[in-house]
């Protein structure tokens, strides 16, 4: 699910992959507006399953991050406001879902990012991160 969910860089929000035209991606808002536009070759584009968040040792897929702060929160949303929280508080919390995330690389804008983005998923009903890989591997 997260391959068809991308992030444009300039615009707030997530956007999922409807179809791909010449030269362009056409997306779609998971904003309430469900809004539909045409993403070109020179924004910056990126998908969700592309992203991973630096630990001390490696790379975590931004998958299984998503993955833990949702069985941290049980489901629900956030319980952090990304917002109106210091940089501690938001550091506190990120350590809670992934203890030896790299401290230096890992910037505050990132973390604030990451709950941004848990909150539109699972806002929009999407919540299965893991799913898709299973599947994956299933077909091959």
């Amino acid at each position: 699910m997260l391959k068809t969910i991308l992030s444009i860089s300039g615009k707030p929000g997530l956007y999922k992959l409807i179809s791909q035209g010449k030269n362009m991606l056409i997306v779609e808002s998971l904003a309430e507006d469900k809004k539909r536009f045409p993403a070109y070759g020179n924004e910056k584009v990126i998908s969700l399953a592309d992203i991973a968040m630096y630990t001390n040792d490696a790379e975590v897929p931004l998958k299984e991050v998503l993955a833990s702060v949702l069985k941290k929160e049980n489901g629900g949303l956030a319980s952090i406001d990304a917002k109106k929280s210091t940089a501690d508080q938001l550091r506190a919390y990120f350590a809670e879902i992934l203890p030896d995330f790299d401290r230096d690389r890992v910037y505050v804008t990132d973390i604030k990012k990451l709950i941004s983005w848990y909150n539109i998923l699972v806002s929009c009903g999407i919540t299965n991160f893991e799913a898709e890989e299973s599947a994956e591997t299933e077909a091959e």
